[in-house]
């Protein structure tokens, strides 16, 4: 039996920039790290005596005779991406909810891959999986997905993350001052707005519209390069910080009209009337997670303002995905 553990992400800038459509013609760049807050996939061969060959278990329950009954498009399409030909039991849980902008359906194929490389007996390098996940979720499923969550799901921590025309992924941790990377931590809230949606189906509408948002997606680039400076330079006040969270928040908004809504409007504006000096909508829109820059004095405030949201407190986390368990069927 494995099991795996693999963070969430929160992107901070550069979103929209990591779609194939677009960095492959002007590249891409992302800032974002992972939290404390995991996907768990315990997978084992299953033994013979079964009516069925293949258990699954997710928020549905699927029991089939051949891989391609499988329904979850990302279990049936790992399997077959790694040719397992053995009867699987794969059982899914999580810390926090799908659909929620925090890069749940990336995580949940890169802790699979690994789980299901560690059953092989293998363990692939981070970039192996990262470039796996993103094979699998582009063109296998054939999800309206970025790259950014599976690279940051295999990876871990605070990153600058680049992707260039000829499909090469960079990834630069952030070096920043102890004090300043735990200031970072303690400013930032993160509020469940209730609202669950289809990222794929969000991200597909902008990527239909990309090649007339050009102007919008370099100010992202150029927006994350200035976001980049303002985390590694000590000499400047993390307010800024939160208002360049504003200013991409601006922008991506005015992609389509699925980011956003009047109730995530409200919500945001609640968050920055109450004193936060920036914030955004996580993923690729139309619900899930937000997040604050809120400066310490104000945070009650903000609790205040959105007591109808649930609060998540969250601290980054720097492993990426791990297996935390392996044992043997004769142990």
């Amino acid at each position: 039996m494995i099991i795996s553990r693999t963070p969430f992400r929160i992107s901070f800038f550069g979103g929209g920039t990591d779609y194939p459509i677009w960095y492959e013609k002007h590249g891409g760049t992302v800032i974002n790290t992972t939290i404390n807050k995991y996907c768990f996939i315990t997978a084992r061969y299953l033994p013979t005596f079964f009516k069925y060959k293949h258990r699954i278990r997710y928020y549905k329950h699927e029991e089939t005779q051949n891989i391609d009954e499988i329904k979850h498009p990302s279990v049936r399409e790992c399997a077959k991406f790694l040719n397992i030909d053995k009867g699987l039991e794969i059982v899914h849980n999580a810390d926090l909810p799908a659909q929620s902008g925090l890069g749940s359906s990336s995580t949940f194929t890169v802790g699979l891959l690994n789980t299901l490389h560690a059953l092989r007996n293998y363990m692939p390098t981070k970039r192996e999986l990262a470039l796996d996940a993103i094979h699998v979720e582009q063109n296998l499923i054939g999800e309206s997905v970025g790259s950014q969550d599976q690279t940051a799901a295999a990876f871990g921590g605070l990153n600058r993350i680049t992707f260039d025309s000829n499909k090469n992924i960079e990834v630069e941790p952030m070096i920043i001052d102890h004090s300043r990377y735990t200031e970072l931590q303690n400013n930032l809230m993160l509020f469940f707005t209730g609202f669950a949606r289809n990222a794929s189906t969000v991200a597909k509408k902008q990527i239909e519209v990309t090649p007339q948002k050009e102007r919008e997606l370099h100010l992202m680039k150029e927006i994350c390069s200035e976001g980049f400076e303002q985390l590694t330079n000590s000499k400047i006040p993390l307010l800024e910080f939160g208002k360049l969270l504003n200013d991409q928040w601006e922008i991506k908004r005015s992609l389509t009209n699925k980011i956003s809504n009047q109730a995530i409007d409200d919500i945001y504006q609640a968050g920055i009337n109450a004193g936060a000096s920036g914030g955004k909508l996580l993923g690729a829109g139309g619900g899930g997670f937000m997040l604050f820059y809120v400066p310490k004095e104000n945070q009650n405030a903000v609790k205040n303002a959105l007591k109808s949201k649930m609060f998540v407190p969250f601290r980054f986390e720097v492993t990426g995905s791990k297996i935390i368990y392996h044992s043997h069927p004769e142990d």
